[in-house]
């Protein structure tokens, strides 16, 4: 760069100190020497919209001595701080993009150490902390209207003429200080107001000197929410700017624009993290942009650098949405790259198992004769995904998605007969010694006709029935095993492990799901889950995974008939417990807590036990089930109720899966409001398993219109996937995955309620470019920034 910074900045700064008049050098005018240094060639290190700017400013000093004195002081001060700002970019360009946005703030020009540390209270460190760091909503004042046509409620901005100001402290509170200024338009007229409170803003010199900077004649911009007052409306806390003239460019960050609204802390002001940004804008270009051009070209996608300029200070709503959308992309698409990578890299470490297609006269031939009903579609189309899977030379990863009766298991099944009919072992694990036990007894049943021994393998089971069960696992005698987290001890080892399935996977760590497929020769592996799981959750969390759904059901079933009902139903809701239970049939009540809160109001389950036993139904079987019985406890009473031994079931949500009782026609849900839709689905699931009608019975006495309208879904639908996406739409997706540690990443703008579009693109983009270079060594900066995005989420490198 040969240009003179220091001769120019002082010849700026000369005219300032000299009045704007246009100083007389020793050869030529103040005004001549800037047209001629800024109409040359601009220097080759200009992007194109620096280099328009460049010569718009050299034109502008062409006319500098015809114009007024007001616009010479604007045109000077404009001059001097683009040129600060550009040469802070040139500075930093001379250095390698990532280490310019590793800088400290105090390198931006006009932050201190005061300010920077004011921004480390909101975690922000270096210069690419504040550039990423996205507003969380905005104010729209970029509508510039007529006074006339202001509605409350509106927010605006006006140019009008000052015509009157005032500045005084309130004679009923010496500690508040009213400023008016009565603005006025070709339409119209209104007052703004200000209130400043606190005891220096009283002295008559303060208010002196806030009263001439608005003279009388002035033209003024104003921008504030449009509000009524009793002297007709006005602006609510307004920004007010003094203009040259009404056609001047409105110079704040503030009045006239769409204003952003950022997350802040005790002690950090709105306006000083707008300042901040601001100034790190003037680096946005260093922000790299590593995604292919390509994707950008064919999705119609802004810069980067521009999307985050863009989306601090949008221009136009327009510029706002189209930044939005890019950014989110890129949550987007980097995620998905990571999933898709990971299950690309998986297929090529792991060498699946040998395979096995039945033909007639296999084991799963035979198990199909024996069937007493007909499998669905839907269930013949899953067992051909999993086969095709299983007999390819890459190792099944697949998660099957089924409502709550749609009939997973029995296409599990035809999944270890495959695997056991080809030579090797299969084990299933499930989450609670409830859902174990009742995967044993249905495969005994399914399995016994075809000779397939199966054991089950939990915490109860000890001693020499143990051990037992241990050896013949280790020797290869023992084909099939079922158990809980029993199965990942180390004293359970495998001879030829061949097939893992998981069921209710997400109850499961991740690193209990490991050690499970550790103990096999890299075996094929199925996870299965009986909660819908809406399709932008199943992108975000199980991208790596090949999905299915069993989305039918077993012809023949009578819907739910589900009701909300209140406190006072329960004469008829005891009502029809009564009759249900004189026809043979049985009543499932749920609650929420085992024991009493002194916090909550809510019901515990022992004390709703003990209520409907000794009061209620008395000359009914009532018994209780939670999850702190000992096992052995629980066991039996799962067994009293499914032989009939009980008539009502008083539980906690431990019955939401792995109770299957085909004569429960009653499900009652105490406190409905307290869980979320899916839950309730699937504890509407424990009935309509039999041939009878049965019921469900939403309890609430809550007011909340939130709570009814989420309740009403339940009244609405069976479909378990349609009520998964809209408890998605309702609680938001960590509230719906239950706990916050489900893996879902954080995203700083994407919605995966509102963004379902940029979620598909994004994951058809990551696939195409996965097909093509899975590696990305094609794309050596985007592999780059994958590497640093894995490491930031795990710990670890995926490439």
């Amino acid at each position: 760069m040969t240009l003179d910074w220091q001769r120019l900045q002082k010849a700026l700064s000369l005219e300032a100190e000299t009045g704007f008049t246009d100083l007389h050098g020793k050869q030529q005018r103040f005004s001549q020497f800037l047209t001629h240094t800024l109409s040359g060639d601009p220097p080759p290190e200009l992007t194109e919209g620096q280099r328009q700017k460049w010569q718009e400013l050299g034109c502008r000093y062409g006319e500098y001595g015809q114009l007024p004195l007001g616009e010479r002081q604007h045109l000077v001060a404009e001059t001097r701080r683009w040129l600060q700002q550009l040469r802070q970019s040139w500075e930093a360009s001379s250095l390698p993009k990532a280490e310019v946005l590793d800088r400290p703030l105090e390198f931006l020009k006009g932050i201190g150490p005061r300010t920077a540390a004011q921004l480390r209270k909101l975690g922000l460190q270096t210069l690419g902390d504040l550039l990423h760091y996205f507003p969380r909503d905005y104010v729209n004042y970029s509508q510039q209207t007529l006074i006339r046509h202001a509605q409350v409620g509106d927010s605006i901005t006006i140019v009008g003429t000052v015509k009157s100001v005032s500045c005084f402290t309130s004679p009923n509170n010496k500690n508040l200080t009213i400023f008016n200024l009565r603005v006025a338009d070709a339409s119209g007229w209104m007052i703004l107001n200000r209130f400043f409170a606190g005891k220096p803003f009283n002295s008559k010199g303060w208010q002196e000197n806030l009263i001439r900077q608005y003279p009388r004649g002035a033209t003024v911009a104003a921008s504030g929410i449009v509000k009524k007052s009793r002297q007709g409306i006005t602006l609510d806390n307004p920004q007010i700017e003094v203009l040259e003239s009404a056609d001047s460019d409105i110079r704040s960050l503030k009045i006239g624009k769409v204003l952003p609204l950022y997350p802040l802390t005790e002690g950090v002001t709105a306006d000083l993290v707008r300042k901040s940004v601001h100034l790190a804008l003037d680096h946005v270009q260093a922000i790299p942009d590593p995604l292919p051009a390509e994707i950008k070209q064919h999705h119609q996608l802004p810069d980067r650098w521009w999307a985050i300029q863009q989306i601090h200070f949008p221009d136009s709503g327009v510029n706002l949405q189209a930044a939005r959308r890019r950014l989110v992309f890129d949550e987007f698409f980097l995620l998905q790259l990571g999933l898709l990578h990971r299950r690309w890299h998986y297929q090529q470490r792991h060498k699946g198992t040998a395979r096995f297609v039945p033909q007639q006269g296999s084991l799963v031939a035979a198990f199909y004769q024996h069937l007493p009903f007909q499998l669905t579609a839907a269930q013949q189309r899953v067992i051909g995904e999993i086969l095709a899977d299983m007999q390819s030379p890459r190792p099944m990863n697949r998660l099957v998605q089924g409502d709550v009766g749609s009939g997973k298991t029995v296409v599990a099944v035809v999944a270890l007969l495959a695997a056991i009919e080809s030579g090797w072992q299969a084990a299933l694990m499930a989450p609670t010694e409830v859902l174990a036990e009742q995967h044993y007894r249905k495969l005994v049943e399914w399995l016994t006709p075809l000779q397939v021994p199966v054991e089950l393998l939990t915490g109860s089971v000890t001693g020499k029935k143990r051990q037992e069960i241990l050896r013949q696992l280790a020797t290869g005698e023992l084909p099939l095993v079922v158990g809980t987290h029993a199965l990942i001890q180390p004293t359970v080892t495998f001879q030829r492990l061949g097939l893992v399935i998981i069921d209710e996977q997400h109850r499961f760590g991740v690193g209990q799901r490991t050690a499970l497929f550790h103990k096999g020769e890299q075996p094929d592996v199925l996870s299965m889950t009986a909660t819908p799981i809406p399709r932008t959750l199943t992108l975000t969390l199980h991208g790596d995974l090949d999905v299915s759904q069993i989305d039918q059901l077993p012809p023949g079933r009578k819907p739910i008939r589900t009701t909300v009902v209140s406190p006072r139903d329960r004469p008829q809701v005891y009502a029809l417990m009564e009759r249900e239970i004189a026809q043979g049939r049985q009543v499932y009540v749920v609650l929420p807590l085992v024991e009493e809160s002194e916090k909550t109001d809510l019901k515990s389950a022992i004390e709703e036990h003990e209520r409907l036993q000794t009061k209620v139904f008395p000359h009914f079987r009532v018994g209780l089930l939670h999850g702190r019985l000992p096992p052995a406890a629980k066991e039996e009473v799962i067994q009293a109720f499914r032989q009939g031994s009980l008539d009502i079931l008083v539980a906690t949500t431990v019955v939401e899966v792995g109770v299957d009782v085909p004569k429960a026609s009653v499900m009652l849900i105490e406190h409905a409001e307290r869980f979320g839709l899916s839950q309730l689905h699937q504890l509407r699931g424990r009935v309509g398993r039999g041939s009878d009608q049965s019921y469900c019975l939403l309890m609430t006495a809550s007011r909340s219109e939130d709570a009814r309208q989420r309740l009403n879904v339940m009244e609405q639908s069976q479909d378990g996937f349609f009520i998964a996406e809209m408890d998605l739409r309702f609680r938001g997706p960590g509230e719906v995955l239950g706990t916050r540690q489900s893996g879902l990443p954080d995203f700083a703008l994407a919605s995966l309620v509102e963004d379902q579009d940029v979620l598909d693109i994004a994951r058809q983009s990551a696939e195409d470019l996965i097909h093509r270079d899975p590696e990305l060594w094609g794309y050596p900066e985007l592999r780059q920034q994958l590497q640093e995005y894995v490491r930031k989420l795990s710990g670890a490198s995926l490439v």
